[in-house]
């Protein structure tokens, strides 16, 4: 038996209420993880293998193909997508930079396999600090209100490690040469730092690796020496005419991005020393490293900029 509805049913004149909606909870975006640097680096050495079995002339085309496969594979597309210029600007870059190698004159770069190694290690330094504007003018590097004058630092007895300036004629320079190869101890054969301005995250970080090389290494060993600190994408074009391995864009000028001499210190059976600080620093995360030969790129991560901030403030008494 049907049991009859109590609904009075729809009223004239009466729009029944809308259903209830729900309202949808807020997505929080999702974070992409970052990439592996350790897999990188890994693809990279891996890379490097098989460009140096490509090193003659005639493996051109080769080396170009092998460029268009390796570039894509995640462990490597990753990084170079994270920089901004992608995979594409990446591999066109890198064959221009291999178009214009020249190893026969008079002051010769790295070799082809060196000059992907650095390439793509650089990456990384872009990728961290990708969004931080480029010191392009040499007046830039001058005025920029966030790097310091480390002279101010060196005649205050605040700085752990050494640098110099270039010479700046011609008499300056065959002077500086002289004294090298009678006191070729006392300093090593650079041309000297063309700015002396840096970060106060990196004054903090080479005073740190000034302090864990001087425990570290035999007695004797020189301080830390540091051949190159900021400078401007002006400056890089003038190394790249000399057929230096100046990448563009680099983290030299970004500001956070520092040469250390490596080389200098065989005679003091310190070199290996020296190294694995670096290295390890590079394994915590704390650095990008770039074997560039007599010396090594280091770029702080941003990771360590915040404590070494600190440390800065602590040893200046800020």
């Amino acid at each position: 038996m049907r049991v009859p509805s109590r609904s009075p049913g729809p009223q004239p004149g009466v729009t029944p209420p809308a259903p209830a909606r729900r309202t949808p909870a807020p997505t929080r975006p999702v974070r992409r993880a970052a990439p592996d640097l350790d897999a990188y680096r890994q693809a990279v050495a891996e890379l490097l293998v098989e460009v140096d079995a490509l090193a003659g002339t005639a493996g051109t085309a080769a080396r170009q193909v092998l460029l268009d496969q390796r570039l894509r594979e995640p462990a490597i597309a990753d990084v170079l997508d994270a920089t901004g210029q992608g995979v594409l600007g990446a591999r066109e870059t890198l064959l221009l930079e291999l178009a214009r190698h020249q190893p026969d004159r008079p002051a010769p770069g790295p070799d082809l396999t060196a000059l992907v190694r650095i390439y793509l290690l650089s990456r990384i330094d872009l990728m961290w600090w990708r969004d931080t504007t480029v010191l392009a003018t040499d007046d830039q590097v001058d005025t920029h209100p966030d790097l310091i004058d480390l002279e101010w630092l060196r005649r205050r007895g605040l700085l752990g490690f050494r640098y110099r300036e270039q010479p700046a004629g011609v008499l300056a320079r065959g002077m500086r040469a002289v004294r090298g190869r009678l006191l070729p101890e006392a300093a090593p054969p650079t041309a000297g730092v063309p700015f002396r301005r840096t970060r106060r995250e990196v004054v903090a970080l080479l005073n740190d690796l000034a302090r864990e090389f001087a425990r570290s290494a035999p007695p004797g060993t020189p301080p830390l020496w540091v051949t190159s600190l900021a400078h401007s994408t002006e400056h890089q074009y003038r190394l790249r005419r000399l057929g230096q391995p100046a990448m563009l864009p680099s983290g030299h000028c970004l500001g956070w991005a520092v040469d250390v001499e490596l080389a200098w210190y065989a005679r003091f059976g310190a070199r290996d020393v020296l190294a694995e600080i670096l290295l390890a620093r590079q394994a915590a995360g704390e650095l990008n490293v770039i074997d560039e030969g007599p010396a090594w790129h280091v770029c702080l991560a941003p990771a360590a900029r915040a404590r070494l901030r600190s440390a800065y403030e602590a040893e200046m008494g800020i």
